[in-house]
């Protein structure tokens, strides 16, 4: 059987308008357990604009059909890999935002756990013209079953990294960040299903890992404080599991470790504090 043309989707584009409110404001400063700062939190725009598919364009997994906007891969699992982002200014209550999304690369590849396929996204957000919000987003389609992950040898060095926060997150975390951001993906909130793709429990959502860890940089040097960040998932972190997150600063860089009790990665990150 031939394989679809994957590169032909690279430049494909989808489009979508949301205005932000005072209550999705709120509502993720809720679900980070945090105080609403007059704007949103950083990480938060995966809050506006999103894809909306009707009801017959939801696949198995509760995304959106593979081969609309993104390529008809065939992987059976969908997992958020990473993002580079750049915030150029707050997002406040009132603003009128454009979310322009652009197949970026399509490539694949052959991991422990099988056939892989890498596909970019860049996303730009802006209200009036002006940018908001950069981001390439990389998601991965993998056929095998899932990394458990293991005790990661660097974690020690973080004992003693000045932020530090202890999260839980339980299925009402997850049911709640899922209906914030609209995100169908049935691995978050539908325990059987995310047992039937090998997972050990629910699955909490890479971008709220990614969201906390913006958070924790927050609580430390203010809100929108970053300037830039990346993040990169190493392992899944199920409901139930406490996540230790730990972060320290030197001069204006940040670096940043999700990681389980008993040491295994979660995931890294890395930002650029605003001057």
């Amino acid at each position: 059987m031939n394989e679809p043309d994957l590169g032909s989707w690279i430049g494909r584009q989808q489009a979508a308008c949301d205005v932000v409110s005072h209550r999705q404001i709120a509502t993720l400063a809720a679900i980070l357990d945090s105080d609403a700062h007059g704007t949103l939190a950083q990480c938060g725009h995966w809050t506006l604009a999103p894809a909306i598919a009707r009801a017959d364009d939801i696949g198995a997994d509760g995304h959106e059909r593979l081969g609309r906007f993104l390529p008809p891969v065939g992987q059976a699992r969908r997992m958020w890999a990473g993002s580079a982002i750049r915030f150029h200014r707050p997002i406040s209550a009132g603003m009128e935002v454009q979310r322009q999304s652009t197949v970026h690369a399509v490539r694949r590849t052959v991991g422990a756990s099988g056939p892989l396929v890498f596909v970019e996204i860049d996303h730009a957000y802006r209200s009036a013209g002006e940018p908001l919000v950069s981001e390439l987003q990389t998601i991965v389609y993998v056929s095998g079953q899932p990394a458990g992950g293991r005790a990661d040898t660097g974690s020690g060095a973080a004992d003693n990294w000045p932020m530090q926060r202890g999260v839980t997150p339980d299925a009402v975390m997850l049911f709640r960040y899922s209906a914030a951001t609209f995100n169908g993906h049935r691995i978050h909130y539908d325990r059987p299903y995310a047992l039937s793709e090998g997972y050990g429990g629910l699955v909490v959502h890479g971008p709220l890992v990614a969201t906390l860890l913006a958070d924790l940089v927050a609580r430390h040097h203010g809100a929108d404080a970053l300037g830039d960040f990346s993040f990169r998932a190493a392992s899944p972190a199920i409901a139930g599991e406490t996540i230790r997150l730990v972060g320290q600063t030197e001069a204006d860089h940040v670096a940043l470790r999700a990681e389980t009790a008993d040491g295994r990665l979660v995931a890294t990150a890395w930002g650029l504090l605003r001057r």
